[in-house]
């Protein structure tokens, strides 16, 4: 049985993207040995018998933890995939690996990834000290930053989805949901400027909103601020799910809802969501930001809506149409989500092999 080493410092339990992320690639990759490095909250996570969860990283130690960790495991045979790459792993994997890096060791997920000139110029030393290094992009701006960055061994891995725990239904529309991390930049003062909207309308439309934090359980004051107008709201048909949920838990939240994701045009035109991956993968219609990489997947499938207006009264209007055109819009998702599924880890695996 084949050991695959791999890397994710901010799994820390059940919650966010990383979980998912990190579970799909084991089932994908069932049959072979997995050695998991991850955060130090991770311990109670089960993976399955063939992985061997490591509870490693700690956050204030972690660069130089990711430094040391691949300097050992370097010294061993297996591949190693750092599932959620940073430019500082690029540094870490030349450093660690001395005089060369031998071919198809370290393999570098990159969800996204913003191009500035002294980053390109980073990238170039990079390319010339690591011409063994293995690159995988989300998408083809992140595929064409490295590409032009000189290396290689670049290759497009779209981002796979969390499939449904079971054969899906087309259950009939039943609630809104903003599901994931309470965070500025994923638009959550806007979902609480709509509930309040809905309430002034005496709409009874349900609403659920996930107001988790991210992976260590930090909130900005802003979004504190947020989650304490939205408890004061009063709206009735309203459900705040604070708590983080187990894998079924959240899978349950997305059949027969509309999945609102009026996120910061300025941070996600070229990067990924993999909640908008799941809801896709569950058959679930998405509300998007105009011009974001969200927006182009459900333009693309008749997935949802793409909405220029972030104000309350433009998110309500998406909502009433999307409510409107919910069978057709949900069979676009399960189309979307169906063909995301069928690219997950097909390139690693094949590298791996």
């Amino acid at each position: 049985m084949r050991t695959i080493q791999v890397i994710e410092p901010t799994l820390e339990g059940y919650s966010g993207h990383c979980y998912s992320l990190v579970s799909s690639f084991c089932r994908a990759a069932a049959g072979a040995r997995i050695q998991l490095w991850s955060g130090k909250g991770s311990g109670q996570v089960d993976f399955g018998p063939d992985v061997a969860v490591h509870p490693w990283f700690r956050r204030r130690i972690r660069l130089p933890q990711a430094w040391w960790l691949l300097r050992r495991l370097l010294r061993q045979d297996a591949p190693i995939v750092v599932m959620t790459a940073r430019r500082s792993d690029m540094v870490f994997a030349w450093l660690a690996a001395g005089r060369s890096l031998p071919p198809n060791r370290v393999f570098l997920y990159f969800h996204w990834f913003r191009e500035t000139p002294g980053k390109a110029r980073f990238l170039r030393r990079m390319a010339a000290r690591l011409p063994n290094l293995v690159i995988l992009g989300t998408n083809e701006s992140v595929v064409e930053v490295f590409r032009r960055g000189g290396f290689a061994n670049v290759h497009l891995m779209p981002y796979p989805p969390t499939p449904p725990a079971r054969e899906l239904d087309a259950p009939r529309f039943r609630q809104l949901l903003y599901a994931g991390a309470a965070r500025e930049d994923k638009g959550f003062s806007r979902v609480v400027d709509l509930v309040e909207h809905l309430a002034r309308l005496k709409e009874n439309i349900p609403v659920t909103i996930q107001t988790s934090a991210d992976h260590y359980d930090k909130y900005s004051a802003a979004t504190r601020t947020d989650i304490a107008r939205l408890q004061a709201i009063g709206y009735a048909p309203l459900k705040v799910v604070g708590e983080a949920l187990t894998p079924d838990g959240y899978s349950a939240l997305f059949p027969g809802s509309i999945c609102l994701q009026p996120y910061r045009r300025a941070d996600f035109v070229d990067r990924f969501s993999g909640i908008t991956l799941d809801a896709l993968a569950h058959g679930c219609p998405v509300i998007a930001t105009r011009g974001t990489w969200m927006a182009g997947m459900v333009e693309r499938y008749g997935a949802g809506v793409a909405v220029e207006n972030l104000s309350a009264e433009g998110l309500y209007a998406a909502v009433i149409a999307a409510i409107d055109r919910y069978p057709s819009l949900q069979s676009g998702a399960r189309a979307a989500g169906l063909e995301q599924n069928r690219n997950s880890w097909v390139t690693l695996l094949r590298l791996l092999d």
